[in-house]
């Protein structure tokens, strides 16, 4: 063989050689450390967007089958578990359709949980709202799946734009987080009461009127209780937001979003 050709031929497996490893790395890290989650809904407004994009913090809780790609981890239950704390802004495999879900956690096990008129009720004490203005958005198209801030059988836009009340809500424990009221009467504003069975989590979007979640079952439209083992990480930080169908449309990037906390 010519020399010229032994090292085309030894230039093409190092190539092999350093994809495979690029790529061994990688899946390393998304299953044990940081996965990315880009926002595509507004169910979690105002606190994320869509089109934040993030890193879901896998450490958090520890490990899972849904730790990894295609629910591939051969782990039955969690191992190097810790217990999510109320309020944490969490990513989790929806019950029942097996895609990724972005919620914050408000019910621990044996919780008691229900709306009354728009009021969140937890064992029985409400959750204190405080008004916090208004928050508005340009009526137009968000994201790849060109979502509106407004779907009008909630809410119609009011000259051009979607204007929600917006009220800061402080959790048992202490924190405090923004919420959207789009309707003054909404179907998840009055529910049953809930009790979170041991081992399961409620979770409920901050854009109360807009969001499947627990208050609904996981056939219904929402996500029912999510158990434990289903529980993929933390979102602590955006790192990069964007309004637009594409990441390419740079006018519609969102810079005072970008490595902003998630609280």
């Amino acid at each position: 063989m010519a020399k010229s050709e032994a090292r085309k031929d030894g230039g093409i497996w190092e190539t092999v050689k350093t994809i495979f490893w690029a790529l061994l790395i990688a899946g390393v890290f998304r299953t044990l450390f940081f996965q990315p989650f880009w926002i595509p809904s507004g169910s979690m407004k105002d606190t994320l967007l869509i089109g934040d994009f993030l890193f879901v913090n896998k450490m958090a809780y520890g490990y899972s089958a849904v730790s990894c790609p295609f629910s591939a981890c051969p782990i039955s239950g969690r191992i190097l578990a810790s217990e999510p704390k109320r309020g944490d802004v969490v990513v989790f495999r929806h019950p029942t359709r097996g895609d990724d879900f972005i919620k914050r956690l408000i019910g621990l096990p044996g919780d008691r949980v229900q709306m009354r008129n728009g009021i969140l009720y937890i064992n029985g004490e409400a959750a204190p709202q405080v008004p916090n203005g208004t928050f508005a958005e340009v009526q137009e198209p968000q994201g790849p799946g060109e979502s509106m801030p407004c779907p009008p059988q909630i809410r119609p836009p009011e000259n051009g734009q979607c204007l929600a009340e917006r009220f800061t809500e402080t959790l048992p424990g202490g924190v405090s987080h923004d919420v959207l009221n789009l309707a003054a009467n909404g179907p998840g504003d009055n529910t049953p009461e809930f009790t979170v069975p041991e081992g399961n989590y409620f979770f409920m979007g901050d854009n109360r009127d807009n969001s499947g979640d627990s208050r609904w079952p996981a056939t219904a439209g929402g996500v029912g209780m999510v158990p434990a083992e289903y529980l993929i990480g933390r979102a602590d930080r955006i790192m990069f937001s964007s309004a637009g169908k594409s990441l390419l449309y740079f006018w519609t990037w969102r810079a005072d979003r970008f490595f902003k906390a998630v609280d």
